[in-house]
C-alpha cells in the first residue's frame, strides 16, 4: 500500500491540555500539526473537575508549601527538581491562561481557592464549579485559533512512531504513521520531532474514570519504538467514582470531600477516622484502600459519599456538573447518599523524560499523563495533573522548537522516494477484539488493582501470555490496534509491579505491605526486552525502521 505523506516541522500526538500547550510553544519556531484520534478531539483534560493547584497566595503557604505537599504525597519517589519546576513555574502558567481569557471562580475580587486531600492549604483554582479542565481546554483552543502555524487534525489514529536508523544518526524519531479514520488510508506524518501527549491507559481497567480514548496508545508506541518507560507500577485509583449498575464510573471530585463531604459505610456510619487522622482528606492511595477494605468487610460493592448535611444551594452551585449527572441516574446529591467505589484514574508512571520532556529516544518528547517527569512519585497530589500539563507543555514546546528547528528533513519529498506502511495482517473480528479487551479489563481489575500480590500478578501475566498472538499480529482496524496498545500497557504495569516488591504509595502488595517502610525507594525503568522476557518469547515484532 502506498502511503501518503504529510510534512510538518513538529508533530504533536494528542490534543489535551499538555499537547495544546506544547503546540502553542512550538508554533513560534515552525509549523505544528496536532493529531487527535476520534472525530471530536476527546481527552481526559476536558473532564477534569476538581481544579488546578497553584501557589497564587503567599498567605496560604506559597510555593514552598506546595512543593512540600507534593513531595510528601509522592512517598520519596518524586524528583525534587521536577517538583520545583512545577510549583515555581505554575503561577506564571496560570496568569498566562488568565491573560488568554480563562475565567476562574472568584469570591469578590479574590480567587475561590479550595482544599483537597493531602494539601495543607487552600490552593485549588476552579472554573464554573467543577468544569476546570473544560475551561482550560477551551482557552487553549481559543489561543490556538488566534495563532498561525498550528493545524489540528481529528480522526487520525496514530499507529506507530516512525524511527529512522542510519550510519550517521542511529535511531531518531522523525514522525509517525496514522490511520485516517474517515478514508481508511495510512498517512506518514514526517516531522523534525514528535511529541507524545496521548494521556493515560485507564481503559485497561474494568472501572475507570477515563474516557474511551485512554487506551495507552502513547505508552505502547514509545515502548515499541525503543523508548524507556518508568515507574509503571503506580496507577492511581480515585477513591470516589459513582457506583451504579447502569452508569459509567463517573468521577466524583475530591473537592466534594474538601467541602465537607463524608464517607459512610454501608450502615451509614463514618469510617475514615479509623484509617488516617486526616480522615476524608488523607492521601488518595490511603482513602482508596480504606474504601476497598470497607467493601471487602461488608460484602457489598460500594460505600457512600454524603453531602446531605451541607447547604443544598451551595452544593448545586459548587458542583453543577456532578449534580446534574447524578440526577440523570436518580440521585439527588443534596438529599441522597451517593453510592461510590474506587476507580482507575491516573497513570503516574509513563515514558521516562527529563525536565524538558526529552525521552530516551532521540527526537521523541513526551508530556502530560503519558510522561514520567518525576512530579508525582508514588502517589499524585490532587489537582497537580492539570498544572503539570501546562508547565511541562510550555517547556516541551520551547525544547522541540529550539533544539529541533534546524534539523535536516528525514527525506526530500521531491526525491519521489516511496515510503509505505502496510497493515498487511490478517484482520480479526470485532467480537474477538472486544472479548480480549473485556477479559483484560477484568484481569487487571481483580489481579492488578488497588491491592496486588505475587500470586495475583503472576495470574495476570499468565493470562496475557495467552494473548501473545494479538501482540505479534495486531489487526488492521483502530479497535485492533487499541487492543494491542492496551495489552502492551497492561504488561508494562504487571511486569513493573512484579519487579517492585515493596509496597509504596499506590502500589500496595498484600504479600509485603511494610517492606518499603524506612528504605529509600528507587525508580524502576522498563524496556520492551524486559516484557519479552516475561512473556517468554524470543522476539515480538516491532515497527520497521527506514
Amino acid at each position: 500500500m502506498q502511503t501518503s505523506v504529510n510534512k510538518t516541522d513538529f508533530l504533536i500526538i494528542g490534543g489535551g491540555i499538555a499537547g495544546l500547550r506544547a503546540a502553542l510553544g512550538a508554533s513560534r519556531y515552525g509549523k505544528v500539526c496536532v493529531l487527535n484520534k476520534g472525530l471530536k478531539g476527546e481527552s481526559s483534560s476536558e473532564f477534569a473537575q476538581g481544579g488546578v493547584a497553584a501557589a497564587l497566595n503567599e498567605e496560604e503557604g506559597g510555593v514552598q508549601s506546595h512543593y512540600q505537599d507534593t513531595i510528601d504525597a509522592g512517598r520519596g519517589l518524586c524528583r525534587e527538581a521536577a517538583v520545583k519546576v512545577l510549583v515555581e513555574e505554575g503561577p506564571q502558567r496560570i496568569h498566562e491562561l488568565i491573560g488568554w481569557g480563562a475565567e476562574f471562580d472568584k469570591v469578590g475580587k479574590h480567587f475561590a481557592l479550595a482544599k483537597e486531600g493531602a494539601h495543607r492549604h487552600d490552593r485549588i483554582l476552579r472554573a464554573r464549579g467543577d468544569s476546570t479542565g473544560n475551561e482550560i481546554v477551551k482557552t487553549l483552543l481559543k489561543a490556538i485559533g488566534e495563532t498561525e502555524n498550528i493545524s489540528i487534525l481529528n480522526g487520525q489514529f496514530t499507529i506507530d512512531l516512525w524511527v529512522t536508523n542510519t550510519k550517521d544518526q542511529p535511531k531518531v524519531c522523525r514522525g509517525a504513521w496514522a490511520l485516517d479514520e474517515r478514508s481508511g488510508s495510512i498517512v506518514l506524518f514526517e516531522a523534525k520531532a514528535a511529541v507524545l501527549a496521548t494521556g493515560g491507559a485507564g481503559q485497561v481497567y474494568q472501572r475507570t474514570t477515563n474516557p474511551s480514548v485512554s487506551t495507552g496508545d502513547g505508552l505502547a508506541m514509545a515502548l515499541l519504538a525503543g523508548a524507556e518507560l518508568e515507574d509503571m507500577a503506580f496507577f492511581q485509583f480515585h477513591p470516589t467514582a459513582l457506583f451504579r449498575a447502569e452508569a459509567p464510573s463517573f468521577l466524583l471530585s475530591e473537592a466534594m470531600r474538601g467541602e465537607g463531604g463524608r464517607l459512610l459505610d454501608i450502615d451509614g456510619k463514618p469510617f475514615m477516622d479509623r484509617y488516617h487522622p486526616d480522615a476524608e482528606l488523607a492521601p488518595r492511595d490511603l482513602v482508596a484502600r480504606a474504601i476497598w477494605n470497607e467493601i471487602k468487610l461488608s460484602g457489598r460493592r460500594h460505600v457512600f459519599l454524603d453531602m446531605t448535611h451541607l447547604n443544598a444551594h451551595f452544593v448545586k452551585a459548587r458542583f453543577p456538573t456532578i449534580y446534574t449527572t447524578c440526577l440523570r441516574y436518580g440521585i439527588d446529591i443534596t438529599s441522597d447518599k451517593i453510592p461510590v467505589a474506587p476507580s482507575a484514574h491516573y497513570m503516574m508512571g509513563g515514558i521516562k523524560t527529563d525536565l524538558w520532556g526529552r525521552s530516551s529516544l532521540s527526537g521523541l518528547y513526551a508530556v502530560g499523563e503519558v510522561a514520567a517527569a518525576g512530579v508525582h512519585g508514588a502517589n499524585r497530589l490532587a489537582s497537580n495533573s492539570l498544572l503539570e500539563g501546562l508547565v511541562f507543555g510550555a517547556r516541551v514546546g520551547d525544547a522541540v522548537g529550539t533544539e529541533m528547528r534546524d534539523a535536516v528533513s528525514a527525506f526530500d519529498l521531491s526525491n519521489a522516494r516511496s515510503f509505505s506502511r502496510d497493515l498487511a495482517l490478517p484482520p480479526r473480528s470485532i467480537e474477538e477484539d472486544l472479548l480480549v479487551q473485556k477479559e483484560l479489563r477484568e484481569t487487571m481489575w481483580h489481579e492488578v488493582g488497588i491491592v496486588r500480590s505475587e500470586g495475583s500478578l503472576q495470574r495476570a501475566l499468565e493470562r496475557c501470555r495467552k494473548w501473545r498472538e494479538v501482540l505479534l499480529t495486531p489487526g488492521q482496524s483502530r479497535l485492533s490496534l487499541e487492543t494491542r496498545n492496551m495489552l502492551w500497557s497492561a504488561l508494562a504495569i504487571i511486569v513493573s509491579a512484579l519487579e517492585r516488591r515493596e509496597s509504596i504509595g499506590a502500589h500496595f502488595r498484600s504479600d509485603s505491605p511494610q517492606t518499603g517502610e524506612g528504605t529509600s525507594p528507587k525508580h524502576y525503568c522498563l524496556e520492551k526486552s524486559k516484557i519479552d522476557a516475561f512473556l517468554q518469547v524470543d522476539r515480538i515484532k516491532t515497527p520497521s525502521a527506514t
